[in-house]
């Protein structure tokens, strides 16, 4: 290029040092040069291009207030004209993945290359896959200067009209296109392989991408509700206020068992949300039955319609979870229940 090559990076209120879920409505703002995990995303790009400044936002007000977010933001890059936008990265948060996507595609708009980073299940990902070019990511931060560094070479590389390869040689998560490729063997001579490889033993690798999902298949309907026991669990990060046990907001491995009888609500004098993946505002200030509705179920337990509530409710944090400790906390607390005859499960997700 004919001129140094400008970078402007998107961050979210905790990375770009606002603070944190309690700034999570902070309104997009600017800041000069890098900020935080800026600084390693200037080594990562050395000498070739200067981040020159960064556009940080709350979760909340970029997921909540769009429009307006990405009004301000369009505009910062409209007056900073740099050749590269680079967002987050934002590894398994949902709410900072939709904003890193929205700032890309802002980008994108004006012609600017953009590159942002996230976990592969990301909901930025699986709104808008298609329509951006993102590094896959872990889920956590301890992955913050690998991906700088993958996500810095991919926008280079972008940047400079060099052809990508596949997402598994690059290292961004597939965006669903197949383009024809000239390959040294026929299909069945590739197919016959595998299939030999595989009754061998042998390392194989399939072509085609294939997630595996567990199957659950649902529990019978409760015959008789008015007869049933109906126990409560909240994945909302539900604790008694102080958090005691300090469940935390992210990737738990534990749930934690609070007592019911003698409460007919939740209020927020003696409750709150610790979970650290979405707006706790109204929980914590108004109403946390949202996230765990006592009161409802209590007043279908006056009228009839169920026989009881169990007297102990269990509650953790869904936020980022790994799949293996959410199967064996809900075997644990599966096992409880079943114990003490307890006919149907509320899960109150978030």
């Amino acid at each position: 290029m004919d001129h140094p090559i400008r970078v402007v990076h998107y961050l979210n209120q905790f990375f770009g040092g606002i603070g944190a879920e309690e700034q999570a409505y902070a309104p997009v703002q600017f800041k000069d040069g890098a900020v935080g995990p800026g600084r390693a995303l200037q080594a990562a790009l050395g000498d070739e291009a200067t981040v020159v400044g960064t556009i940080v936002s709350g979760d909340n007000y970029f997921t909540e207030e769009t429009e307006s977010a990405k009004a301000a933001a369009g505009e910062l890059l409209d007056q900073l004209k740099p050749d590269v936008m680079i967002a987050g990265p934002a590894f398994d948060a949902g709410r900072y993945g939709l904003a890193c996507a929205e700032v890309c595609r802002l980008a994108q708009d004006r012609g600017i290359t953009a590159v942002t980073g996230m976990y592969a299940d990301n909901a930025g990902v699986l709104t808008y896959r298609s329509e951006m070019l993102a590094v896959s990511t872990g889920i956590d931060a301890s992955e913050m200067a690998p991906s700088l560094q993958k996500m810095a070479r991919l926008a280079m590389k972008v940047l400079h009209g060099d052809e990508l390869g596949p997402a598994s040689v690059e290292g961004y998560v597939p965006r669903g296109f197949r383009r024809p490729i000239a390959h040294g063997h026929f299909g069945y001579e590739r197919a016959v392989g595998m299939l030999t490889a595989r009754l061998a033993g042998n390392p194989h690798e399939s072509e085609m991408l294939i997630s595996n999902y567990d199957v659950v298949p649902p529990a019978t309907p409760i015959g008789g509700a008015e007869n049933a026991v109906i126990g409560l669990v909240s994945s909302g990060g539900l604790v008694p206020r102080g958090n005691p046990d300090h469940l935390v907001g992210a990737h738990s491995e534990h749930f934690y068992r609070y007592p019911l009888d003698g409460f007919d609500s939740l209020s927020v004098e003696h409750w709150e949300s610790v979970h650290g993946g979405f707006g706790t505002l109204i929980l914590n200030t108004k109403d946390p039955n949202y996230a765990m509705p006592l009161r409802t179920v209590r007043h279908l337990e006056r009228q009839g319609a169920i026989k009881s509530v169990y007297p102990t409710f269990f509650s953790t944090t869904g936020n980022g979870t790994a799949v293996s400790s959410a199967r064996r906390m809900g075997g644990e607390i599966a096992a409880e229940l079943a114990e003490n005859h307890v006919d149907g499960v509320l899960l109150v997700a978030t």
